[in-house]
């Protein structure tokens, strides 16, 4: 008798991390906007819906979904201040997102 290995290296959790953000990502408006805001993040520098319309040729409608979405998934975290939304990216969910995906080749 065969005594089989354990081939399953990925919780539940991990599968549902990589889905969610996988799907978030799999938009090229959404890279484009994900990739703004974490190099402005990166730079010191704060973005709000209205930096994201000003930078892309997007309606303000479109950038609200697409933020939505990543937002969503746990890749962006926001913060109120006034009338405004500001939007960071959450670098524990992007390492342990990258993390997982790593997982998939071993």
């Amino acid at each position: 008798m065969r005594i089989r290995k354990e081939t399953d290296i990925l919780d539940k959790e991990e599968i549902e991390l990589i889905a969610s953000c996988s799907d978030a990502l799999a938009h090229p408006a959404r890279i484009e906007i994900f990739r703004f805001i974490y190099r402005a993040n990166m730079a010191g520098r704060t973005v709000c819906n209205k930096d994201i319309v000003e930078a892309f040729d997007y309606a303000q409608a479109t950038v609200s979904q697409h933020l939505s979405k990543l937002v969503g998934c746990g890749l962006l975290e926001t913060q109120k201040k006034s009338n405004r939304s500001y939007y960071y990216v959450s670098l524990g969910i992007l390492a342990k997102y990258l993390g997982t995906v790593k997982k998939l080749n071993e």
